[in-house]
Parts: structure tokens; C-alpha cells; sequence
């Protein structure tokens, strides 16, 4: 799938607005930013304990570098590089889906292993 350079800066800045919200604990914004499955399967407290749980390493990142994209399962992926805390690194990928209006949203996270070959 070939991404437009103004569309991978829209998915950097999506991706940043949910980093902050989470930061902020403004669920109902970080939740607002997935996929229209993702919203209407959980409210903003149901969806923050299942980002706590899996994928805390997003709610208070000391740092993040971003490091291109790729594709999972045909979705496009922004690849991140984020520093925990604790100074944990962890490969993160936000997983991206186009909408029929032509906008993005988060379609999930995985994350992987920092010397893990993403294909």
C-alpha cells in the first residue's frame, strides 16, 4: 500500500495528539483516535485499562523517536521508538486504517522486539 507523504505526516501527527492524551489521562480523546470498531467496543475506562495492561509503556513515555512505516496484515504501521520510564526501550507499531472520508485512525498497537525484523 503506498502512503502519501502528507498522509504519513497526518498518521505522525494522530499518533503524537494520542501520546499526549494519554499523558494527560484524556481517555475520551486517546479513544477517539482508534477505529470506529475500537470506539464502539469499549468506553474510555474499558480502553484505558487494556492500554495499562498491555501497552503501558504509551501512557508516560520519557521519550519517543519515530522510525518510518511499514505494513501489518495489509494495514498501514508508523514504527516508534519508545524509552519507558524506567529506560526500557520498546518497539512500538500503531497500526493505522484508513477511513471512507479519507482520514486515519489507530486500528491497534503491537509491540515487538527491539531487535525484531518487521516485514
Amino acid at each position: 500500500m503506498y502512503i502519501s507523504e502528507s498522509d504519513k505526516m497526518l498518521i505522525r501527527q494522530l499518533v503524537e495528539k494520542q501520546l499526549e492524551a494519554f499523558q494527560a489521562k484524556d481517555l475520551g480523546t486517546a479513544l477517539a483516535l482508534t477505529s470506529p470498531k475500537i470506539r464502539q467496543k469499549f468506553t474510555p475506562q474499558e480502553f484505558n485499562h487494556i492500554i495499562e495492561d498491555k501497552y503501558g509503556v504509551l501512557l508516560k513515555p520519557r521519550s519517543v523517536m519515530f522510525r518510518g512505516f511499514t505494513l501489518v496484515n495489509n494495514f498501514p504501521a508508523l514504527i516508534a521508538m519508545i524509552m519507558d520510564q524506567e529506560g526500557n526501550l520498546v518497539k512500538v507499531l500503531f497500526i493505522m486504517q484508513h477511513q471512507p472520508d479519507y482520514s486515519w485512525c489507530i486500528q491497534g498497537y503491537e509491540l515487538v522486539g527491539i531487535n525484531e525484523k518487521i516485514f
